[in-house]
This record gives structure tokens, sequence and C-alpha cells, in this order.
């Protein structure tokens, strides 16, 4: 497994006369659908984010509507884009899409965090924590197997003590060191 460790420079409803106990019921139901497709948008892993997934062809991550090219990929080399929603800035990309192996690397915007609740924040306890089996890279960073999706991996950069890059990762992905 190769891992990260490089620094990227580079509706509403109108009942009438229904009784109020259906509606706070509809309400509710509402709100919990709502907080669902919110926290959809907010989770990084265990097999991509949101509409992108790890794997998907270029041709397939540009279907999704979902991400804009941001640099494109030299010879044999990885092209680096954004998720639509999550405009990464003038010198980062929000992920990469190789030629061989699809979407490659996904990197965690502000507010965005594994189903376990680790995000940019976050300090090396709370990986622990929620990630029992984390392993320290021969370069000195951090690094844990995705529960659920034994084809990725998450790895963590961190300074004073919390984490300032998160990517999800496919084991085999070819784009960065």
């Amino acid at each position: 497994m190769k891992v990260l460790v490089a620094v990227l420079a580079g509706g509403a409803l109108l009942t009438v006369g229904a009784p109020a106990f259906a509606q706070s019921a509809f309400a509710q139901s509402a709100s919990a659908q709502s907080a669902s497709a919110q926290s959809a948008k907010t989770t990084l892993g265990p097999y991509g984010y949101g509409k992108v997934r790890l794997g998907m062809s270029e041709k397939q991550a540009k279907a999704t509507g979902a991400v804009v090219l941001k640099k494109a990929g030299e010879a044999g080399s990885c092209a680096g884009w954004d998720l639509k929603a999550l405009p990464s800035g003038k010198d980062n990309v929000g992920l990469y899409i190789s030629k061989k192996r699809g979407v490659a690397l996904i990197f965690a915007a502000k507010g965005v965090k594994t189903p376990e609740g680790i995000g940019l924040g976050s300090t090396m306890t709370q990986i622990k924590k929620a990630y029992p089996g984390v392993k320290t890279a021969a370069s000195g960073y951090p690094y844990v197997g995705v529960p659920g999706n034994s084809k990725a991996y998450y790895s963590f950069l961190l300074s004073k003590g919390k984490v300032y890059e998160l990517a999800l990762g496919l084991n085999t992905q070819d784009c960065v060191n």
C-alpha cells in the first residue's frame, strides 16, 4: 500500500385539515431525511464522497457532474480535479484521477468527516480512538485501512497535533508517494 506523504501545493408540503400529529410526524421525517442527505454530503468514505467513488474512471466521474478538471495529467500521471461543491483553492486539488486506477485519492474539505467522525482539526488521540488499528508510515504520517472497504485507506497529515490534511485513497493508487 502506498501511503500519502505529499503535501499538495500545487420540498415544502402543504397539508390542510391534517391533524397536528401528522404534521409533526411529517416534519420530523423530513428533518431526518434532510439530516441524512446532509450527512452524505459531508462524509468521506468508505467508498468515496457523494456521487464520486474510488475507482471510477475519469469518464464516470465527469458524468456525475460533481467534479471539475483543475490540472491535466501529463503523460502517465494523474489529473487533479475539484469537487464542484467543495472547491479546494488556487494551489490545491480535491481529488486525483489516475489513468490506470480511476479516482485514486479524495481529500477532505473543511467540515467533511469520516463516518467515524474524524476530519480536519481532529487530534491524534481522536484518530486513535476512532481507529485503534492506526499505523505510522515510515514517513511519520498516520494511516489506517478504511472500515468497510478493504481496498482503501485514510491518511492523516498533522501539524501542531491537529489534522490539516485527510485523504481517502485506493491502496493501489499511483498518484502520490
